[in-house]
């Protein structure tokens, strides 16, 4: 946009001689338009940013109401006064107007000689239309170049390469926790531009809080800032660096590149939940045996990119805990992002895999996530086992992973789901994965655990503590001590308890029960009983 100084700068001004004689500061202002009026109440006509021109044929003697004239045009926001010498003031403009358009801080010109408005209004209004023009056809080469961006389903990182490179200056990504994503540094000195950054996001998002969701300009560092979000969710932010004030391209510029950034975001958020719940529909079909051919089971899984025909089929289960330290957030979206952590493991260790969340009527529990993985013939499992389960549990933290045996075709594939569902129930998480037999006594147990024998046998051992009074400390006393191998002291300690308490509560086992726990057949046999509850327990 032309300022102030610009138009006066023009060859049709130039002629005129003009003379700034008040708010010399001010030229910077931004010109809109040019109006030449000889009224005295022109403010009423005006919208702010107008140059006015005037012979001053209308202006008033009266000093009080050239006062009001120039405080009505400075409170109407024009750009400036520009008044020719000659018909109604010959050499000077009068005082009392010079007076108040510098205490109004309105800049005001006068022109030593005669030059024809229409002129003046003809060169401006023609540089201010073709300035439009320019903008707009910026604004569809912005728009045809970000459209193109969103139907490749550019990255992130291509979005921001791309805005710098219109731009010419950097451009950066970051999320609301002050997190870079992306940066583009455009030539700039990456170290200087990202040092202290998340310092300066948060200044920045706290010195314009009152525009927030709104593309805003930080004069302290030169941020030209807009958020990036969908359906009222904003979940980053797009930093323009800019080395002076901003033109209103640079806003059009950073908004389109949030919103192709938000909204790839959202296409691949749906892409991706379509995936899991065609992965999920197959294995749960795979699982049943809802498909009466197996190969058709194959060739939907060959469908989806992942071959079942001459491979190793791994059944894996994912157990997901209770969320730590994410309030409010339900089973069901820790399951959801265990399943998408588990795609991506499996993606980034290249191994073809049908993966989704798991139907608790299929295998009779909630909480579980589940993939198939297709392996070449000779690969060696444990490496890639162990590789996936690193990855998602650096994501998820220790969440349980179990396996089952290798299947080569998908008509066992079933089998080895059921066998990861029954390791992964048992299993403490200790280990990166499990398999059967990682589980050893108690995944035994846990696969009779319906057997009546079983339930007899552990009434047998434990009934009369377990209907005790003090049933939960003294269980967790001896849990201690059968852990300890029989070493008091150790138990002691690992109970928190003064080695007197732990003596007496040991003591008072041994009454309840009829048994010496000095006897190491008694010790296993309690042991035994005491996994045999916890496997009846979690059958519920």
């Amino acid at each position: 946009m032309l300022s102030l100084a610009d138009v006066l700068a023009l060859d049709v001004c130039r002629r005129g001689r003009p003379r700034v004689v008040a708010g010399a500061d001010r030229l910077d202002a931004p010109v809109r338009w040019v109006h030449a009026i000889e009224l005295t109440d022109a403010a009423r006509l005006l919208r702010g940013g107008e140059l006015v021109l005037s012979t001053g044929i209308a202006l008033p003697d009266d000093e009080s109401r050239l006062t009001a004239y120039v405080s009505e045009l400075a409170d109407a926001g024009i750009a400036g006064l520009a008044v020719e010498l000659g018909r109604r003031y010959a050499e000077e403009l009068p005082a009392a107007l010079v007076a108040a358009a510098s205490a109004a801080r309105l800049p005001l010109i006068a022109f030593e000689r005669e030059v024809p408005f229409v002129e003046i209004t003809e060169a401006v209004h023609a540089r201010i239309i073709d300035a439009q023009l320019d903008q707009l056809r910026t604004s569809d080469r912005l728009h045809e170049m970000f459209t193109e961006l969103s139907v490749a389903g550019a990255s992130p990182d291509e979005v921001v390469r791309q805005t710098a490179t219109l731009a010419g200056r950097p451009v950066i990504l970051a999320d609301l926790s002050h997190r870079v994503l992306a940066c583009e540094p455009a030539g700039a000195d990456p170290g200087r531009l990202l040092a202290g950054f998340a310092a300066r996001s948060r200044s920045v998002m706290l010195n314009n809080r009152a525009v927030a969701g709104r593309t805003a300009f930080d004069d302290a560092y030169g941020w030209l800032v807009t958020p990036v979000g969908a359906r009222g969710e904003d979940w980053g932010r797009v930093i323009l660096v800019c080395d002076g004030p901003p033109a209103p391209i640079d806003s059009v510029l950073i908004e389109r590149a949030a919103t192709t950034l938000a909204l790839g975001r959202l296409l691949t958020r749906h892409q991706e939940s379509l995936e899991r719940q065609t992965h999920r529909t197959l294995i749960s079909g795979i699982i049943a045996q809802a498909h009466a051919d197996p190969a058709e089971a194959a060739m939907r899984a060959r469908a989806l990119g992942v071959q079942a025909d001459e491979r190793q089929l791994i059944g894996l289960v994912l157990r997901v805990g209770e969320p730590s330290g994410v309030p409010g957030i339900s089973a069901h979206a820790r399951v959801l992002e265990a399943a998408d952590v588990l795609a991506e493991a499996c993606r980034a260790a290249r191994i073809p895999a049908l993966v989704g969340t798991l139907d608790a009527a299929l295998i009779g529990a909630d909480g579980r996530a589940g993939a198939m993985l297709s392996l070449p013939i000779g690969t060696a499992a444990d490496e890639v086992l162990a590789t996936i389960a690193g990855r998602v549990r650096d994501r998820l933290g220790p969440v349980v992973i179990g396996a089952g045996g290798i299947a080569d075709s998908i008509r066992d594939v079933r089998r080895s789901f059921l066998e990861a569902e029954q390791v992964a129930e048992v299993a403490s998480g200790e280990l990166p994965y499990y398999r059967l037999p990682d589980l050893h006594l108690r995944g035994l147990l846990h696969l009779l655990r319906d057997d009546p024998r079983l339930r007899t046998f552990v009434e047998r051992e434990l009934g009369a503590l377990l209907t005790h009074e003090r049933r939960a400390e003294l269980l967790e006393v001896l849990e201690s001590y059968l852990a300890a191998g029989g070493n008091k002291v150790s138990a002691a300690k690992a109970a928190h308890l003064a080695r007197p308490t732990f003596y007496g509560r040991l003591s008072r086992i041994e009454r309840i029960l009829g048994v010496c726990l000095d006897s190491p057949e008694t010790r296993t046999s309690l042991h035994v009983a005491l996994l045999a509850s916890g496997a009846i327990t979690s059958a519920g």
